[in-house]
């Protein structure tokens, strides 16, 4: 596996796949924020606060969110997004990179998003200051992800269908979905 240096190298590098028409579309991007600490790459995940008609309501995932008419673009977004949630600042100084656009649906509608992810390199430990929109802030070991032992599956259930899908469970947590597709990106893609 690559370290934070050779994943910056090659993130500045590499094209990351965008989706068509993204533009004209509902845009959010998250922070895919990543350290070395004591020669273990990490990457820094939040549990979502429970709350009542959001979708995502608990679930593990990247700082970030929707983006807002005074964003002078969606890097920003992400950049701001991760600011008000957990209180850690990044900024263009820290940026390494851009991963590839995730599809899903915009909150409550059917309409589709674009979740883009940027990939920021961090030093030291940070302290961080959460907002009502995130129950907690973890650092999971890349290597955990990237050894696929540690790979499940589970069951998700809507509307009546069962659909089998795979998934990580850290400690008391489960990893899966969009924040999933976007690991999978670093794990498999960008750091093998």
């Amino acid at each position: 596996m690559k370290s934070l240096n050779e994943l910056e190298k090659t993130l500045r590098q590499r094209r990351a796949k965008t989706r068509m028409l993204r533009r004209f579309m509902t845009r959010s991007s998250v922070a895919t924020v990543l350290r070395d600490q004591a020669g273990e790459l990490q990457v820094l995940l939040i549990k979502r606060a429970q709350r009542e008609g959001d979708r995502w309501s608990g679930h593990i995932a990247f700082p970030g969110g929707r983006e807002q008419q005074e964003d002078a673009n969606i890097r920003e977004t992400a950049i701001r997004e991760t600011s008000e949630e957990i209180g850690l600042g990044l900024s263009v100084d820290n940026y390494i990179g851009r991963m590839s656009d995730v599809m899903t649906l915009a909150h409550g509608t059917r309409k589709p998003m674009v979740v883009s992810p940027y990939a920021f390199r961090l030093d030291g430990d940070p302290r961080f200051t959460i907002n009502h929109e995130v129950d907690k802030v973890m650092w999971l070991p890349v290597s955990f992800l990237a050894d696929k032992r540690n790979r499940e599956t589970m069951v998700w259930k809507q509307k009546g269908m069962s659909v089998k899908l795979p998934c990580y469970h850290y400690e008391d947590h489960r990893i899966w979905g969009l924040t999933l597709k976007m690991l999978d990106e670093l794990v498999f893609d960008i750091l093998q």
